[in-house]
């Protein structure tokens, strides 16, 4: 009898090796598999080469104003305890006794010195040491306190008010991460001395959604405007959504980070000046601050979303606090939480400016949630097609035809996107739109990372 050797089936048995020598052929060609938005062994990847590696954003120092604060946070799906000691110094703490594994801290946000675990009574100050149990000189006389600490993350950084720290202890300094992508933060959050700051806690949901797909969708998709928030133009909320992309610049930041800019001049005339924002608060605003090229972006052409790989997001946007009333600019600050394979629990802050008198703040919020909120008019549309990923990933048919998701907008015989070869801030800026570099990009940075931290 002749034994054959049994032949590879798409989709059957896959290896993870296999899912990403595939995808990088594909990603040469503008594609992507679908196999890598709800498989198991790919999640699992992601949080040990992705998540436990990159710099991932946990908050914001304002939330933790004071000594003893603490906010429970997440890397990846790991849960984390941000605490800011008796010396003002913040820590990110991993969430569970070293005993028994117990969970140590169930409340969102709190303040106190020590935390105590609720199985056997185990205590750890708030930065993570070690301090005690019960009946400890018969029970662990012999003990070295300094074994048995809390696991602390080794970098913790703040930027612009917002605490990101990374669980690898070969991490680059966060600004080394950030490297261009820095420079537009600026731009958005460093337009006065007072900055920015949270209007309360995270709003929470869950999507039955890839966290790659909100993390690459705000990166720079102005492609699909017109057709999934149709609705907004239906009922005459809004107009010139078709158009959108005739104004857009890509800005393409090495390690997967970028920008969609759009020319607010062209689109609404003077008014459109630094995002539509009004005169009583552009008058507070120091674009002297600013390097002269990134003032000219901030004015002319600036930046409505954004993301910092791999799952943070931002959106600087107007619309009405209540009808009738006129547009507020609202920013919103946005994580992309993986909670399992094809899964994640979107979080969103909405912020204000510092110098805000209460009504403004009020109606910065207020068209921030009419727009992007659990149930936002945007947010509803953005999260029910994102649903549509997962379930092609799982389907036994997609990946046994090899099916590829299409990325090649903007490439050669695609369009009308160039690279700006004129363009002297950080990275690329492609334009006009529509075009796709800062989706490709992400993922080539995405595939980068499995690959070689896997090795």
């Amino acid at each position: 009898m002749v034994m054959h050797a049994a032949q590879s089936c798409p989709g059957i048995g896959e290896r993870l090796d296999d899912i990403l020598e595939r995808t990088g052929s594909e990603l040469e060609k503008g594609l992507v598999p679908v196999n890598i938005f709800a498989n198991a062994d790919i999640f699992d990847a992601e949080m040990e080469r992705i998540f436990a590696k990159s710099w991932v954003f946990l908050g914001f120092e304002s939330e933790i104003p004071d000594k003893g604060d603490f906010m429970q946070r997440r890397i990846g799906r790991d849960s984390v305890i941000v605490t800011r000691d008796t010396k003002s110094a913040i820590h990110v703490l991993a969430n569970f006794c070293r005993h028994r594994g117990t969970k140590l801290c169930q409340t969102d946000v709190g303040n106190q010195s020590h935390f105590r675990c609720p199985y056997h009574g185990w205590v750890f100050k708030n930065n993570g040491d070690w301090i005690g149990a019960p009946d400890k000189s018969k029970a662990y006389a012999g003990l070295d306190p300094k074994d048995w600490g809390l696991l602390k993350a080794p970098h913790v950084e703040s930027f612009l008010g917002m605490i990101f720290a990374s669980l690898d202890p070969n991490a680059p300094t966060l600004m080394e991460y950030l490297g261009g992508a820095a420079w537009f933060m600026r731009g958005l959050m460093d337009l006065h001395p007072g900055g920015m700051s949270p209007m309360g806690p995270p709003d929470r949901y869950k999507v039955r959604g890839d966290w790659k797909t909100g993390s690459e969708n705000f990166g720079g998709d102005g492609y699909h405007v017109g057709v999934a928030h149709g609705s907004v133009q239906t009922i005459e909320l809004a107009q010139g959504f078709d158009v959108l992309n005739n104004f857009s610049t890509h800005y393409v930041i090495p390690g997967g980070h970028s920008f969609l800019g759009h020319d607010f001049d062209s689109m609404f005339g003077p008014d459109g000046h630094v995002w539509y924002y009004p005169s009583d608060i552009q008058e507070h605003f120091d674009l002297d601050r600013l390097d002269p090229l990134l003032q000219d972006v901030v004015k002319k052409n600036p930046p409505i979303v954004g993301t910092i790989f791999p799952n943070l997001s931002f959106l600087r946007f107007f619309g009405p606090p209540s009808p009738g009333k006129p547009p507020a600019v609202y920013t919103s600050w946005r994580q992309w939480q993986p909670s399992g394979p094809g899964e994640m629990e979107l979080w969103s802050w909405q912020l204000k400016w510092n110098f805000m008198d209460e009504q403004q703040a009020a109606d910065s919020y207020a068209a921030g949630q009419f727009g992007f909120s659990s149930a936002g008019i945007f947010e509803q549309d953005d999260t029910v097609v994102w649903e549509g990923a997962p379930e092609a990933a799982r389907s036994v048919w997609a990946r046994k035809e090899n099916t590829a998701f299409n990325m090649q907008m903007g490439l050669e015989g695609m369009g009308q996107q160039k690279l700006d070869e004129s363009w002297e801030g950080p990275g690329e800026a492609w334009r006009p739109g529509p075009g796709e570099p800062s989706q490709r990009a992400f993922y080539r940075h995405w595939l980068s990372q499995m690959v070689e931290s896997g090795k």
